[in-house]
């Protein structure tokens, strides 16, 4: 039997959109924000060579179009004022935190509440400014190195890390804003639309190649397939839960004797979401990004580097796979899913799991369940991310059919649609609300008005 709250969310059109203002607004101000974003991309860094440029990535388009311009929307491409995309606040959002599971004090500074929470956003803030001022500084100096600025020298560099750095921490702003005043997770949706801007362009070169004789059409029917059984396994697996039941005690709520309840606790097979994929994207995409535009004057150090770490290679494959796991596990035992937290609340609310002691032991169950659970999350993204990377470069398809690709946009896709369900839910119950009271009123004029009968 379903419940009041799942027939209401079953019942639930998007005919009730005209009727969400708020929502509606929010809507149109992510999309606002994002069409910013889009037009960033086509604004080219000063004293860049554009002609060189074009030719360069013509030449090259298969490692610019590969793990770099996939964050990127193509700017890294154009060289456009966002060519760092949002990645330097990723790398800086890993970096604290895990010194905040390391760290005793940053530990401490993240129990603290609101204001801790404030000291850790400005910490990630200014690392986010270091890591883009280096990114960019190397990006500057590999593109010099690759005969593309127009006039190379210091006043290039200057102009190429203060225009870069400021295009970041615009982006930083953007998805903040959009976070807090639009729909969705705006750095997520920043990379989703970004993937999704560069889609029609790679579906074209795919089906030339097709045209050309380059690719079979069966490697071309074998790819579409495999892309849409990844995404109704990711669609899949992103919905499923390990339900641990939950035991409310009979009490006492004022007068009234509230009766025994069993409830869940949903645990989501990938409680970490996208995050691990773009985590560990992001910390094999620095390499590739630098040697692009260095060319033939790329050191031996980077040559060794990407000789082992280049896309396809085996280290790369192992690498990629195992900084998934860990960050699955990371991810989900430092933000998402805290046992001692649940274990706490759960404690406090009177619930307990039936045969396990509240506190500690409740804590140590779930930490037990989520670990086993994770054994499957984190191979199944490990999975959905390795084996179109293997399969792209066995038949050189475009980058975009990639598994991180579809990972994400089907994941952001989903988020963004369930908060959507939860604003018009929530309107709903507005409505609802405001017809009981007018009713309410109703009665009690009809009551007042009437004269007493004797």
């Amino acid at each position: 039997m379903a419940s009041a709250v799942e027939q209401m969310a079953a019942n639930t059109s998007w005919a009730a959109l005209g009727k969400a203002t708020d929502l509606r607004n929010r809507i149109l101000f992510t999309l606002g924000l994002l069409i910013v974003y889009r037009l960033g991309t086509f604004i080219p860094v000063p004293g860049i060579d554009g002609a060189a440029l074009r030719e360069f990535v013509d030449q090259a388009g298969q490692g610019i179009a590969g793990m770099v311009s996939m964050f990127t929307g193509g700017a890294l491409g154009r060289m456009g004022i966002f060519a760092l995309g949002i990645m330097p606040y990723i790398s800086a959002s890993i970096i604290v935190q895990l010194l905040t599971a390391m760290v005793p004090a940053l530990e401490q500074l993240k129990k603290e509440g609101e204001q801790g929470r404030k000291k850790i956003n400005q910490y990630t803030r200014l690392g986010t400014v270091v890591l883009a001022t280096f990114q960019a500084y190397g990006l500057a100096v590999s593109i010099e190195a690759g005969d593309l600025a127009t006039d190379p020298g210091l006043y290039f560099r200057a102009a190429t890390v203060i225009t870069l750095v400021g295009g970041t921490m615009f982006l930083m702003w953007l998805g903040e804003q959009i976070t807090n005043r639009g729909i969705g997770n705006g750095i997520s949706l920043i990379i989703f639309v970004g993937i999704i801007a560069e889609v029609p362009a790679a579906l074209a070169q795919f089906f030339a190649s097709g045209r050309s004789g380059a690719i079979s059409p069966a490697v071309i029917i074998g790819v579409i397939v495999m892309v849409i059984a990844v995404i109704t396994f990711v669609v899949f697996m992103e919905r499923a839960l390990r339900k641990i039941t939950i035991q409310y005690p009979r009490r006492q709520v004022g007068m009234r004797m509230t009766e025994a309840q069993n409830s869940h606790l949903p645990v989501k097979v990938n409680p970490a979401g996208v995050i691990p994929a773009i985590f560990a994207s992001t910390l094999l995409m620095l390499p590739v990004t630098i040697s692009t535009f260095s060319g033939s004057d790329t050191g031996p150090v980077m040559s060794t580097i990407l000789a082992y770490f280049g896309p396809g290679q085996p280290l790369y494959l192992l690498f990629f796979a195992a900084m998934i796991i860990f960050f699955a596990y990371f991810y989900t035992f430092n933000v998402s899913f805290k046992p001692d937290e649940v274990a706490e609340n759960l404690k406090n609310q009177n619930g307990f799991v039936p045969g396990i002691r509240p506190g500690k032991k409740t804590s140590e169950y779930l930490e037990y369940v989520v670990n086993r659970v994770l054994v499957l999350g984190s191979g199944y993204l490990a999975l959905v991310c390795l084996l179109p990377e293997i399969i792209r470069n066995e038949f050189a398809i475009p980058f975009y059919f990639g598994g991180t690709s579809v990972l994400i946009v089907v994941s952001v896709t989903m988020d963004t649609i369930q908060q959507v369900q939860s604003h018009l839910l929530a309107h709903q119950y507005e409505g609802l609300i405001q017809k009981s009271q007018l009713r309410g009123k109703g009665k009690a004029r009809k009551k007042r008005g009437g004269p007493a009968r004797r």
